[in-house]
């Protein structure tokens, strides 16, 4: 067994809580700037994240939910223009602090780059977006904290495919038993694996139902020193929020 070296991550769900409350309502706003009647309400939007990827869920929402939309050869330049305005809207939302990171994400960050842990992110979403939360919601200049940045369109084939997460071990040029990845969905949880990650899981609203056979461990947040965490699935080794100590702990367990 190698010796823990890197934390990959995971963006949306896992770092904050953007879907319901940042990229739904981004996708609604562009949506709207293109004279679209079409809305996308909390219930809608958990079924549409059954698809990875903005573009990828809006043909997936025509395809599926939209059937009486009129396509044509234009239905794919169109897509693509809303998904930039889209990323242009979640990022202007983003810099308004109105989304946070979730419980522990700030404080185990901080510890990691401390203590010289590498850290990466694999995620399907933008780099734009990847960005934009970073730096309003952890630091300025935090982006430069992660040694790798895989995003968006990096790799054709998204979660949950393990591309994204081979691309990060590859450009990382670490095997992937010197790493542990954080996730918070079916489709994340596959990737990663297929990647052959431990993984843990911080699940929300959207996934706490989803299947996490395989995990590490599944919490409902990585909590805090003051408001712990609670462990829903594995062996959390007596802690009660997510440290280095406890996730050297994970990587060296069977």
């Amino acid at each position: 067994m190698s010796k823990l070296e890197a934390l990959i991550f995971d963006v949306d769900g896992t770092l904050a809580d953007t879907e319901r409350d940042g990229h739904r309502v981004a996708f609604n706003q562009a949506f709207e700037e293109y004279d679209l009647d079409w809305y996308w309400d909390e219930e809608l939007y958990g079924k549409l994240l059954a698809v990875t990827g903005g573009k990828e869920r809006m043909a997936y929402y025509l395809e599926k939910f939209n059937t009486a939309y009129p396509q044509n050869e234009t239905t794919p330049e169109l897509i693509r223009e809303l998904h930039a305005a889209k990323t242009r809207h979640y990022t202007e939302l983003l810099a308004t602090g109105a989304i946070p990171l979730r419980p522990g994400v700030k404080r185990l960050i901080t510890e990691a780059r401390d203590k010289n842990m590498r850290l990466a992110v694999a995620t399907t979403t933008t780099p734009a977006n990847v960005t934009a939360l970073l730096e309003h919601a952890l630091a300025p200049g935090s982006t430069e904290w992660f040694e790798v940045i895989a995003a968006g369109d990096i790799v054709p084939a998204k979660k949950p495919a393990a591309d994204i997460y081979t691309w990060a071990l590859e450009k990382m040029n670490l095997p992937a038993d010197a790493c542990l990845a954080f996730e918070d969905s079916r489709n994340g949880i596959l990737s990663s694996q297929g990647a052959r990650l431990k993984t843990i899981i911080t699940v929300n609203g959207y996934t706490e139902q989803d299947n996490f056979d395989g995990a590490a461990i599944v919490l409902d947040n990585m909590g805090e020193p003051d408001q712990g965490f609670k462990t829903l699935a594995g062996d959390n080794h007596g802690f009660s929020y997510v440290n280095l100590d406890m996730l050297e702990q994970i990587h060296s367990s069977a």
